[in-house]
């Protein structure tokens, strides 16, 4: 691709013409020359050739430049993609290639602002980064998981009088939600877990009795007004709101008492 593009620009710089050929019909013979995949059987009239002298003739009907210079520079990108029969390549040209430049250059100013390093060593300052943030995450969500152990137990030693129980965890994810469950699945009552902004979009998770999550599941989904599914006694989804959390206890509340007076 270096050479290709190397090349291309060497012939604009090079100030080569292109001309254009008009033959009165698909019959001349100097369309023997011509590079084309051919003519329709019907055509009728005069036939369109341009020529970059030494590089390709071509029949062509639109609009080209009358020199390649007008072109100013081509750049190609890494990038390809595979076709069948060949790679197709992706590039920019004239202005375009400026306008380009000029947005690169001001990505690169602002990561050297934010990075406090120079150009050349943005690459490794954002590897840095990004294995330091890993690193941080990992030790999140390992504290997530024994936060998530210490609340089960908790919840567990003050339950007598409770018919379900509901956390909400501001910074939580779906990590947490499921280590809470998982400590709490061996007690009767239903869980219901949420994670998020207070009053913005988050997750939900409800595990209990298989017969009573797909019951009350739904509902509590709608009070969300998200979406959910599951099976064997899981229901989880995403709350587009979590604004209306006490509701959705609330719900809760009503249903699990509802069950205790019936038993």
């Amino acid at each position: 691709m270096e050479w290709i593009e190397q090349t291309a620009n060497q012939i604009i710089r090079d100030n080569t013409p292109v001309n254009v050929h008009v033959h009165p019909s698909a019959a001349c013979p100097e369309l023997r020359n011509a590079t084309t995949r051919g003519l329709p059987d019907d055509h009728e009239g005069p036939v369109r050739v341009i020529e970059i002298p030494g590089i390709d003739r071509n029949m062509c009907c639109g609009t080209h430049v009358s020199n390649l210079s007008q072109v100013q520079v081509i750049k190609l990108f890494p990038e390809t993609e595979s076709m069948r029969g060949g790679t197709r390549l992706f590039f920019l040209a004239g202005d375009r290639v400026l306008k380009y430049l000029g947005k690169a250059l001001d990505n690169e100013r602002a990561l050297t602002r934010m990075l406090s390093v120079g150009p050349d060593d943005h690459p490794s300052a954002v590897d840095r980064i990004q294995n330091s943030l890993k690193s941080v995450n990992k030790v999140t969500k390992s504290q997530l998981r024994e936060l998530a152990q210490l609340e089960a137990y908790q919840l567990q030693s003050s339950c007598e009088t409770k018919t379900y129980f509901y956390i909400h965890r501001e910074n939580g994810d779906m990590d947490y939600m499921n280590a809470l469950v998982n400590e709490l699945s061996k007690q009767p009552r239903l869980v219901l877990v949420t994670v998020g902004p207070d009053k913005g979009p988050g997750q939900f998770l409800l595990f209990g009795d298989e017969k009573q999550v797909s019951q009350i599941g739904p509902k509590i989904a709608a009070v969300f007004e998200g979406k959910g599914g599951g099976k064997k006694g899981r229901y989880q989804g995403k709350a587009n709101t979590l604004k209306t959390r006490s509701s959705a206890e609330d719900l809760l509340k009503e249903f699990t008492s509802m069950l205790v007076n019936e038993s």
